[in-house]
């Protein structure tokens, strides 16, 4: 049995997503997990022995505009490691994570503790907050300080070589899906109180920050639309919520689509969905489609970041070109238009999907994590 701490944000997004599956997964074949957050991660919802949660408590002085979490994390780090004896720390985001476990790494080294740091790169991390020259510095360091690093595409890591220099080798492995939880279900009554005239469902699930281009999915669905009678779901919630309802509305379509703000049960909504389109400018993997396709929802999305590695174009759905509506609509007709059609991409969606099955992404950590131990055998992955 191996202790680890597991570093990540609690919120909606992917990344936490991840974290929270993977602790829980290493829990239920006999770890020891401990969560380390400033709140309760978004997914992490069960009650297992070896899971732990700790928060971390920012405490405020007059000093400070802005309380410094950072410190706060890796004096938190240095109590949960010293305490609960933890093997290593597998921290999700260069900044501010990584950097706060070297800190509390070079504490306990002091106190004659050794405890390796594990960086998985999520993608924001490096395209977006790693590119701001006041903070690349330290992006390059958390990485390459990092006793591992993983990425979760071919595509991220490939980004991650071309704009740092990074010393060490990147570890691509990827996100992962529970296919027992997404899946395919029936839910007449529930489709059919969106849809009372049979009409296609499409959904959009994001954080609606402007590059997932929700913008662009009422464009495409308006489109959509005019020639297939359709429903539109959006799922989430952010800062261009706003703005995407009144899109709705000037391009009059807001009657046919609904925002359902943040859903814990996602999986209930895409397995009564028909397409699933994810038009945006930046994914490093794109969980979000992955998610619907193990539920048999075909994906429209762009062609960008790690996509291409999860869409498979004509079997899952396809991939468009950046910002291409005019392309996106016509796949996504393709898609929707004979019953057929998409009763194949369904099931060739989940047979995809199946690919990415928990049970074969978490032996691949297992053995990272034995191999930055240095203990050949010592997570064997087995029931505990």
């Amino acid at each position: 049995m191996l202790r680890i701490g597991i570093v990540c944000y609690p919120t909606y997004g992917g990344s936490g997503v991840v974290a929270t599956e993977l602790g829980k997964a290493l829990a239920h074949v006999g770890h020891e997990v401990h969560f380390i957050s400033s709140t309760q991660p978004f997914r992490l919802d069960i009650w297992n022995e070896k899971v732990f949660y700790h928060e971390v408590n920012v405490a405020s002085y007059p000093l400070f505009e802005y309380p410094p979490y950072i410190l706060a994390l890796a004096g938190e780090l240095v109590d949960v490691v010293k305490y609960h004896k933890l093997d290593l720390l597998h921290v999700h985001y260069a900044i501010p994570h990584a950097t706060a476990a070297q800190l509390a790494q070079q504490v306990l080294e002091d106190e004659g503790i050794n405890i390796p740091v594990i960086t998985t790169l999520h993608g924001t991390d490096i395209t977006l907050v790693g590119k701001d020259k006041n903070y690349e510095p330290l992006v390059r360091l958390a990485i390459n300080r990092s006793q591992g690093v993983t990425a979760v595409s071919h595509s991220l890591a490939q980004d991650t070589r071309d704009n740092f220099r990074i010393t060490r080798p990147i570890e691509v492995i990827h996100n992962f899906v529970d296919t027992e939880r997404f899946k395919p279900r029936k839910t007449g009554h529930f489709r059919k109180a969106i849809a009372p005239n049979d009409e296609r469902i499409l959904v959009h699930i994001s954080n609606f920050r402007k590059l997932k281009r929700a913008d662009l999915v009422i464009d495409i669905f308006s489109r959509v639309n005019k020639e297939i009678p359709s429903k539109l779901l959006l799922v989430g919630d952010g800062p261009e919520r706003q703005k995407v309802e009144q899109l709705a509305r000037d391009l009059q379509v807001d009657a046919h689509v609904r925002f359902l703000g943040k859903q814990e049960a996602v999986e209930e909504i895409l397995s009564v969905c028909d397409l699933f389109l994810m038009p945006s400018e930046s994914e490093s993997f794109g969980l979000a489609a992955l998610e619907a396709m193990a539920c048999g929802v075909p994906v429209v999305s762009s062609d960008i970041g790690g996509l291409p590695e999860v869409n498979i174009p004509g079997v899952t759905g396809y991939l468009s070109p950046m910002d291409d509506a005019d392309d996106m609509t016509e796949k996504a007709l393709s898609i929707l238009r004979e019953d057929e059609v998409l009763e194949g991409f369904r099931q060739r969606c989940r047979a995809q999907a199946l690919k990415f099955r928990m049970e074969n992404i978490l032996p691949h950590y297992i053995r990272y994590y034995e191999q930055i131990l240095g203990r050949p055998g010592a997570c064997s992955g087995k029931q505990g």
